[in-house]
């Protein structure tokens, strides 16, 4: 799952909980199987669909299939429609469903930047089909909402003032806890006096797996026993075996426990993203106490207001990625007061209790948070 299936996971386990009848409308995107399905203590409702993209542009397969289950699907009491993103063909299917129940419905925000598949002519499309399904979203008026300031800010470019804020969220404590026993150390063959940089996300450009890459086959990084961890899955996966060695181990997609024994393990997370909402990586390695290394992107300030929580990177480039490991490498103390404080900052601000309040309110009347 990336950031925005989490997130939707966690706040229908959050008003499943106050008591709230709660059905995740998704699409098939993973071939796991169409139609209602029973999950922890929510529905899910997997349509049909065509996974464009290895699945990051789901576009609805309208067969008999779709049809019959939408139509199920719109003979349902529903108060409160939440909408995760504005692009999507199924986010306007969000709001569309929303005017028929007569409900004002929510669209919570997950960027701060443009759409990208890191290509000179792609993107250029990319970036008219956004404001293209945007203008139409926005036709339904909804309550637009931003998953961290950073998006609130973004929506601006599309003529939209959000409502408010409704964050990611973490329970830092429940988070460790879930923490499998796997020893990567061990696995990997790595010392424990090897410094250990970790990743955990979608191998796409957008994420800066290309200079991850690049700055871990850099001469300095070997000399200094510095090991990048690279978990995750996506179109780049490729390139990231490929450079497998002393410097990089690629670990593969790892579950939620997996994870937290990784970032516990490790001395440092390296996020050079373009674009995030709030990168639930971020605050899972924050919880684990993992320092972070990331560009300003999504919920990245809100959780590193200054040095003594984590590094702000000025780029996405290599150079400004390599200067600041080799800098911490060679004074891993100043890591130290940074894992205190981000673990400290997480535990007491970033509730999913707190955040699944703020939906609820947004849910039931629409208002600004």
């Amino acid at each position: 799952m990336g950031g925005v299936e989490a997130f939707t996971q966690n706040a229908a386990r959050g008003l499943a909980a106050k008591g709230h009848d709660v059905c995740v409308v998704t699409n098939d995107t993973n071939s796991c199987g169409t139609g209602y399905f029973s999950e922890d203590s929510f529905d899910v409702l997997r349509l049909p669909c065509f996974p464009l993209v290895n699945g990051r542009l789901p576009i609805p397969k309208k067969n008999a299939e779709w049809r019959s289950l939408v139509k199920e699907l719109g003979s349902r009491h529903v108060d409160g429609v939440l909408v995760n993103a504005r692009f999507y063909p199924h986010s306007l299917l969000g709001v569309r469903m929303a005017k028929q129940w007569g409900v004002t419905p929510v669209v919570l925000d997950h960027g701060s930047a443009y759409l990208s598949f890191s290509n000179p002519v792609l993107d250029p499309i990319v970036r008219f089909y956004e404001h293209a399904i945007t203008s139409r979203v926005k036709s339904y008026d909804p309550a637009f909402y931003g998953i961290s300031a950073k998006s609130a800010e973004w929506l601006k470019n599309f003529g939209i003032e959000a409502r408010g804020v409704i964050p990611n969220a973490i329970d830092a404590q429940d988070y460790v806890a879930s923490a499998s026993d796997r020893d990567f150390r061990s696995e990997l063959s790595l010392s424990q006096n090897a410094f250990v940089v970790a990743f955990v996300g979608r191998l796409i450009p957008e994420k800066g797996i290309p200079a991850l890459v690049e700055v871990s086959q850099s001469p300095e990084i070997k000399n200094r026993g510095i090991v990048f961890v690279i978990a995750g899955e996506g179109p780049l996966k490729d390139q990231v075996k490929a450079a497998e060695g002393p410097t990089l181990r690629y670990v593969g997609r790892l579950g939620q426990p997996d994870v937290a024994a990784l970032f516990k393990q490790s001395n440092l997370l390296c996020l050079p993203s373009r674009s995030e909402g709030f990168s639930t990586t971020l605050l899972e390695a924050a919880a684990c106490g993992c320092p972070a290394l990331v560009t300003d992107v999504g919920g990245a300030r809100e959780l590193i207001p200054d040095e003594s929580y984590g590094t702000i990177l000025p780029s996405m480039s290599s150079h400004e990625i390599l200067d600041s490991i080799l800098e911490f490498s060679s004074n891993p103390q100043l890591l130290v007061g940074q894992s205190t404080n981000t673990f400290s900052f997480v535990e007491s601000n970033c509730s999913w209790k707190a955040t699944v309040n703020k939906l609820e309110v947004a849910l039931h009347s629409g208002d600004a948070l």
